[in-house]
C-alpha cells in the first residue's frame, strides 16, 4: 500500500480502496496542520507524525474488537493526549465525482467571512472559496491532504425546498476532480442532501483538530 495520505485517498475516490484485511496502516500527515483516522472497511489509516509504533501499541491496548480500535474513544482519547489536539465528532466520509456544465441554481461569489459556516471552514481548510445562493451558503476549500471539500449550510427558512441537495450538487459542477463532504451520522437531514445529490459513503474520519 502506498505510504502517501493522499494517494490512498485518491485511489479511494475512484473506488479502489485498502484491502479488507483487518489492519491499520499509519502514514505522515500531509501537513501540520492536519492528523487522525480514516476507516474504511476493515481496514483503518491513521495519519499522524508520532511514531507508528506509539499507535500500534496503544491501539493494541483499547480491548476492543481490533476492526473497531482506531475509532474506540479511549484510542482517540489517548491519541489527543499525545499531540495535544482536540477531536469534535466522527464523521460519515462522502466523495463524488466532478460534474460537467453549469450549477443547477445561480450562485453569487462573496468574499470575507459573513456566516459562521464560512469561518470555521477557514480555520479547518485552504484557499477557500464561497458563494451565496437565495437562502443558502456553499463552501469549498482544500483540506484533508489538499483534496477538495464541500460544506453547505441551508436558511432554516427555507428548508424542505432540496436547496441542500442542489447546493451540494452544485460543488460538483464547480469542481474538475472529487469533491468529499463529511457529514455527522446523525445529521441525517444532510446525508440524504448529500446521497440524493450523488456523494458516495466511503469511510469515517475523525480528525484532531491543532491547539
Amino acid at each position: 500500500m502506498s505510504d502517501s495520505l493522499r494517494d490512498i485517498l485518491d485511489a479511494a475516490a475512484r473506488g479502489s480502496f485498502p484491502p479488507a484485511d483487518g489492519g491499520t496502516t499509519v502514514v505522515r500527515q500531509h501537513s501540520p496542520r492536519d492528523a487522525g483516522v480514516i476507516a474504511f472497511t476493515a481496514h483503518s489509516v491513521v495519519f499522524t507524525d508520532e511514531d507508528p509504533r506509539w499507535v500500534r501499541e496503544t491501539l493494541g491496548s483499547v480491548g476492543c474488537d481490533a476492526l473497531a480500535a482506531t475509532m474506540n474513544p479511549r484510542f482517540l482519547e489517548a491519541f489527543m493526549r499525545r499531540t495535544g489536539r482536540s477531536h469534535d465528532t466522527v464523521d460519515l466520509l462522502t466523495v463524488a465525482a466532478p460534474l460537467p456544465g453549469e450549477p443547477p441554481l445561480a450562485l453569487s461569489a462573496i468574499d470575507g467571512p459573513g456566516h459562521d459556516r464560512v469561518a470555521r471552514a477557514r480555520r479547518r481548510r485552504d484557499a477557500v472559496r464561497v458563494w451565496a445562493a437565495d437562502g443558502g451558503v456553499l463552501v469549498l476549500g482544500r483540506g484533508v491532504a489538499g483534496w477538495l471539500e464541500v460544506a453547505v449550510e441551508v436558511d432554516e427558512a427555507v428548508r424542505h425546498r432540496r436547496l441542500g441537495r442542489a447546493l451540494a450538487s452544485a460543488a460538483r459542477h464547480l469542481a474538475c476532480e472529487p469533491v468529499w463532504a463529511q457529514v455527522s451520522p446523525g445529521n441525517a437531514r444532510s446525508l440524504r442532501a448529500l446521497l440524493a445529490a450523488g456523494y458516495l459513503p466511503v469511510g469515517s474520519e475523525a480528525l484532531l483538530l491543532a491547539p
